[in-house]
């Protein structure tokens, strides 16, 4: 299949997903990267009319606010503004020693969790389904907050390469500063996702795919998937209760 053709698929699936939850339509939280700008752009395909794009600030950079901007004016995406800064701050200070660098990583995946949380507000007040962005790298090695952009009701680019997202972006006609921009969570300042995770989406794709055999690539994603089993399975349970 195409990805063309997937991508009207993928179009298809999300109506098919609303319409079997009896709701009216989707919400998308919007960053300034190219996950987002292609799930938003297929989420307003597929509703027009029933669509809600979110940006939601937390100490974002200007380069957050610049590329999330051309996006809209773009690819005309209808959105809303919720501030979270304050929020944030409030509760990253009742957080005892939340400055520490042990606590660097939680405090920064406590925006992705109230970021969901405004999402699923904005989502239940209109009767919308929330849409996620994790694409398959992400989703493999689980490079995702767990209840924050984890949290979502449907995954529709979970079966994408990253190097096929980009390809998505074009066809969709994203922005070239997003589809060229380094791939950043902005969990902190200056914070890249390869940086972070130590290697590079070429090379989760090329091992995914299939088309290399590197022994530190294959240990490296291996262990990332191992690890981050538990955010792709639901809460665990234990065994049932045998009735006499």
């Amino acid at each position: 299949m195409e990805l063309k053709e997937y991508l009207d698929y993928l179009v298809e699936f999300i109506k098919e997903t609303v319409k079997k939850a009896n709701a009216k339509g989707v919400v998308i939280g919007i960053s300034g990267g190219i996950d987002s700008a292609v799930v938003a752009c297929l989420a307003k395909k597929a509703f027009p009319n029933d669509y809600t794009a979110v940006w939601m600030p937390i100490e974002s950079s200007d380069e957050d606010y610049k590329c999330k901007q051309e996006l809209i004016d773009q690819c005309d995406i209808k959105a809303i503004d919720v501030e979270l800064k304050e929020t944030f701050l409030s509760f990253k200070k009742a957080i005892k020693d939340s400055t520490t660098p042990e606590h660097k990583l939680p405090i920064a995946n406590a925006k992705a969790r109230l970021r969901m949380t405004t999402l699923y507000t904005v989502a239940q007040t209109n009767s919308y389904l929330v849409l996620g962005t994790d694409n398959l790298d992400e989703w493999h090695i689980g490079y995702f907050t767990k209840f924050g952009d984890g949290g979502v009701d449907m995954v529709p680019l979970v079966h994408l390469l990253k190097r096929e997202v980009r390809e998505a972006a074009r066809i969709l006609g994203v922005p070239t500063s997003i589809i060229n921009r380094a791939p950043t969570a902005s969990l902190w300042e200056d914070q890249t996702d390869e940086s972070e995770l130590g290697i590079t989406y070429d090379q989760i794709d090329a091992y995914l795919a299939g088309e290399i055999n590197d022994e530190n690539v294959k240990s490296r994603v291996d262990h990332l998937h191992k690890i981050s089993e538990h955010k792709r399975n639901g809460a665990v349970a234990p065994k049932e209760f045998k009735r006499k």
